[in-house]
Formats: structure tokens, C-alpha cells, sequence
């Protein structure tokens, strides 16, 4: 058969949970469409049930993820930039269409999301020496600040920055031991979607990430007040959704990562997602345990501790 008869195949979005891809509790999806109002893909409109499902895979999974090795999540975290690497054309399609970009840019953004991957996987086994030590007491005791994981964070992706962005906020959280529940941006899910699928042919284990498409706002709201969600980062909510976020989240005193809009209509869009990173978001979502032990007999005859 001639190329000129044959019908193309069109992707079929889905859903990322707990290592699957399910499509919609509900059933729904939604149109995606490019910069120029172009059909895209149908896209699944998570519901509330989706999202406790996919905090469920979260909190399921946390405990072997945020009990590996720093050095070990590093390298799972490098090995998710080697299957980009692979996949690059695809994704730099993708953001080419989703945020109406030239190719040459979509290319450039897609590039620094995979070497942003491989920055924040260097980082997983040193974070603890910056953000832990050993503190000074006024007695014959060790004290030792460590780092560990806060749990399952809740992550509100970026709206225009469908891929770089997306990337900035989900690498750190999971880096430090979190597991996250994502909500990709509504406008432009399908680099967020495309990334579930290499998630899942990646080392990274099922539930470590889940990431919903659909209404923000919806998914959101079950997700701030959930009571085995620990923390949430708003940077894709805008000043009205993260106010209410915010009142939602303290019924059970989450942690929260607000975003810094310029005015009220404002949300992330205006990051420069292709500035240094920084460490801020690797110690957002980790909290401190210090632990006291005498120095003892032991201590006295040169036993390390």
C-alpha cells in the first residue's frame, strides 16, 4: 500500500498511575489543540477518583523509593535522561506544538529538560551534606541533623512550560526520596503524558510518579486537602487557586512550595525555567531529624559513631 492511502496512526493519550496507564476513571476526555487552535490529540479528563488513586500509588510506593540509596536514585534519575535522550524528536515535536515554538527553541528546551534530569541526579547523594550535619553541643553528646523525604508531594505543573517546566518540579521531588502526584499543565498535557511513558521503560519504580491531565482546579482541590498528601507545590496554580489551595492544605499542616506571581492573573509562566535551578526545590520537601547520642565509654576508648 502506498503511503499516499495509508491512515496514520494517532496516539492514544493516557493516564500515568502506580506504573500503568489507565485512561479515565470517568471516562472523559478534553481536545488539545496548538498555538493556532489546531487539533492536537483528545487528551483524559482526570476526575477525583483518579487522583486518590493516584495518591494510593504514591504513598504505596514510597516507602522502597525513599529507603534506596541516594546514589542509587541518582542513577535512576540519569537513566530517565538516557530514554529522552532516545525519544528526543518526539518531544521536541511535541513542545513545538504545545507552546507554539520554532523547532530550533522546542529543541533547545527539550535539551535542557534532560540535562536538567542529569543535574538534579548528581545531586542526590549530596544534598545531605548541605542540608545536614553535625551540630555543636555543650556536653558529651553527638547531635546530627539528617535530611529525609516528606512524603508524597502533590505537584501543580506549570502551565506554558509544558516540558522544561515540568521537569524542574518533578525531578527534585522525587531526587530527595519523595514520590509525587502530578498535575500536568491543562493546556498543553501531552509532553507530561509522553513522559509517563518513559517513565515506565526507565528504572523508575511504579508510583514514584503519577501524572493526571485535566481541569487544574478540579484535581487540585481533593488533592490540597487530602489527608495522606504532605505536601504540595502550587508553582502551576494561579493567586486565587493557590490561596485556596493553601487553606485547603493546613487542615493537616502540609508543607507548601507557593508560587511567586507578578500580578493576580499570574502564575509560574513568568520562571525563567532556563536559569541555574538552584537547591531550593531539592530542600523544599525534605524535612529534618536530629538525633542526640552520648559519647559514653565507648566514645571515650575512640569508637567512631
Amino acid at each position: 500500500m502506498s503511503d499516499q492511502n495509508r491512515l496514520g496512526v494517532f496516539k492514544t493519550y493516557k493516564l500515568y498511575v502506580g506504573g500503568k496507564f489507565p485512561r479515565s476513571e470517568s471516562g472523559r476526555v478534553y481536545e488539545v489543540t496548538d498555538s493556532k487552535g489546531q487539533w492536537l490529540a483528545n487528551a483524559p479528563k482526570s476526575s477525583r477518583k483518579d487522583a486518590r488513586d493516584a495518591v494510593v500509588a504514591a504513598r504505596k510506593a514510597f516507602g522502597g523509593w525513599s529507603g534506596a540509596t541516594a546514589y542509587n536514585r541518582g542513577q535512576v534519575l540519569y537513566r530517565v535522561a538516557e530514554m529522552l535522550e532516545g525519544r528526543k524528536e518526539q518531544f521536541v515535536r511535541e513542545v513545538a506544538a504545545s507552546e507554539g515554538l520554532s523547532k530550533s527553541k522546542a529543541a533547545a528546551a527539550v535539551d535542557a529538560a534532560i540535562d536538567r534530569w542529569v543535574w538534579y541526579a548528581g545531586w542526590t547523594d549530596k544534598i545531605g551534606q548541605i542540608a545536614g550535619g553535625a551540630n555543636p553541643v555543650a556536653g558529651p553528646f553527638f547531635n546530627l541533623s539528617t535530611p529525609e523525604p516528606t512524603g508524597v508531594v502533590a505537584v501543580l505543573a506549570p502551565q506554558k512550560s509544558s516540558f522544561l517546566g515540568l521537569v524542574s518540579v518533578i525531578a527534585p521531588v522525587i531526587a530527595t526520596g519523595n514520590t509525587a502526584v502530578v498535575i500536568a499543565s491543562a493546556d498543553a498535557p501531552l509532553p507530561a503524558l509522553s513522559l509517563g511513558e518513559v517513565l515506565a521503560t526507565s528504572d523508575v519504580p511504579g508510583g514514584v510518579v503519577n501524572i493526571l491531565s485535566g481541569a487544574t482546579a478540579e484535581l487540585a482541590a481533593p488533592l490540597a486537602a487530602h489527608q495522606d498528601v504532605n505536601a504540595i507545590d502550587l508553582t502551576g496554580a494561579d493567586t486565587a487557586l493557590a490561596k485556596e489551595l493553601e487553606i485547603a492544605a493546613a487542615d493537616n499542616l502540609k508543607r507548601v512550595l507557593r508560587p511567586q506571581p507578578v500580578d493576580a492573573d499570574d502564575t509560574s509562566d513568568s520562571t525563567d525555567w532556563l536559569a541555574s535551578p538552584g537547591t531550593h526545590r531539592l530542600t523544599a520537601f525534605l524535612e529534618t531529624k536530629t538525633v542526640w547520642h552520648p559519647t559514653g565509654a565507648l566514645g571515650a576508648a575512640g569508637s567512631s559513631y
